[in-house]
């Protein structure tokens, strides 16, 4: 399992769509005033608009390296990204997922009482077999499940008789909403880019309500076979969290579940503005964070400061694997940074994994999405509770700016 796309829903698509380029150098991919859908060519993608569809969304397609963000705005009231807005700020609406074998996530997903919007669909482009459905999530959120076979693999020639579905990209209805076309990735080596900042989507963070997390964490156990990696239980003076980080059975995707521990948690904060659980964040990988953030501060991006005395706190510590001169224009970018020994086969490594990770502000001017940016060194795994913790406290400082946390 690989993480495929992330679908938005925001108020203006074109507007996003440039704040992508101008802050973080992504790729326009396509441009549409109606319900998109994406035939994959060669080794590139290329664009095909559904004549038939009303012209009720606008919906823009971003890349940077591997990652793709499709972006939707409403141009009629009748397009389901507004009847979205009307009860939601703007935010992830679906985490889609490549997986080997749709037919048997389905049947788990069944099996376990998931609730299926989009009945499997499939489509042949010329020498690919794509397929795909969409279940129900926690909330609103929703995630699409997309298998993809190339011609002359076993699955696929099976898969020649199969029915296809209304022209090419029509994939039905779900109840009112008419499903966009899907989103067909090319190879990892094709879609990756050397001017790209970003190689991966590291990991995405979901908030759900208090009492919840445990549903939650069983939820994607059974449905999506995720295993549970770190918990963390992150409590300061003013409020408190629990975490619990899930992890796919290949390891490809991260996604930490938080609930909140206190009735003034910024969890909670989330949560009420978002009017539910959502998507929290999500975190770009990168190689160079240091390159990379003087750049997004150079085009005007807003990023979250650390708490006052962090690097002086982060200079006490024990076996900092950086120089000084590293970790002096680390902290002129207000980059987090986290470490710690590991031993394998009973003998220390000579380099230690290091984490640095930077977090923007929340970008749809309400307490609820932001983007981070980590790079992992010498294979770093997992995540840092002492960055954790600094984050808490950051963000529990952007609260106190906004009167919401006494």
């Amino acid at each position: 399992m690989k993480i495929d796309h992330v679908h938005f829903y925001v108020e203006d698509a074109k507007a996003w769509r440039d704040w992508f380029v101008r802050h973080l150098g992504f790729q326009v991919v396509a441009d549409s005033a109606i319900p998109p859908t994406f035939l994959e060519k060669g080794d590139d993608i290329s664009w095909k608009a559904r004549e038939d569809d009303a012209f009720h969304t606008c919906t823009q397609v971003v890349k940077s390296g591997p990652i793709y963000f499709l972006l939707s705005s409403p141009l009629l009231l009748t397009s389901p990204v507004a009847e979205f807005l009307r009860y939601h700020p703007p935010g992830v609406v679906d985490v889609a997922f490549c997986v080997e074998n749709v037919e048997q996530v389905i049947s788990l997903a069944q099996m376990h009482g998931a609730k299926v919007l989009q009945p499997i669909q499939q489509h042949r482009y010329g020498q690919e077999y794509i397929k795909w459905s969409k279940i129900a999530a926690w909330g609103s959120l929703t995630h699409t499940l997309i298998e993809r076979k190339r011609e002359g693999d076993e699955r696929a020639r099976g898969a020649r008789g199969a029915r296809e579905v209304g022209e090419a990209g029509e994939v039905g209805e779900v109840g009112e909403e008419r499903v966009n076309g899907q989103l067909l990735l090319s190879s990892s080596s094709s879609s990756s880019s050397s001017s790209s900042w970003f190689t991966a989507i590291d990991h995405i963070v979901l908030n759900v309500d208090a009492g919840n997390l445990e549903y939650a964490v069983a939820w994607y156990e059974n449905i999506l076979n995720f295993q549970g990696q770190q918990t963390f239980n992150i409590q300061t003076a003013r409020s408190a969290l629990h975490s619990q980080v899930m992890i796919s059975r290949n390891g490809d995707v991260q996604l930490p579940i938080n609930e909140p521990a206190s009735a003034n948690s910024q969890i909670q904060e989330f949560l009420n503005v978002n009017r539910g659980p959502g998507i929290q964040h999500i975190a770009l990988r990168t190689r160079n964070i240091i390159h990379a953030i003087a750049q997004f501060r150079a085009s005007g991006l807003s990023l979250l400061p650390v708490s006052k005395g962090y690097y002086s706190q982060v200079r006490q510590r024990k076996g900092l694997p950086l120089s000084i001169k590293e970790l002096d224009t680390i902290a002129q970018q207000e980059i987090l940074v986290d470490w710690q020994e590991e031993t394998f086969f009973g003998s220390k490594k000579n380099i230690t994994p290091l984490l640095l990770q930077i977090f923007t502000q929340p970008i749809f001017g309400q307490p609820t999405f932001f983007f981070e940016f980590i790079e992992r060194r010498y294979q770093a795994q997992g995540f840092g509770e002492g960055n954790f913790r600094a984050l808490f406290a950051a963000i529990e400082n952007e609260q106190i700016k906004r009167g919401s946390l006494g």
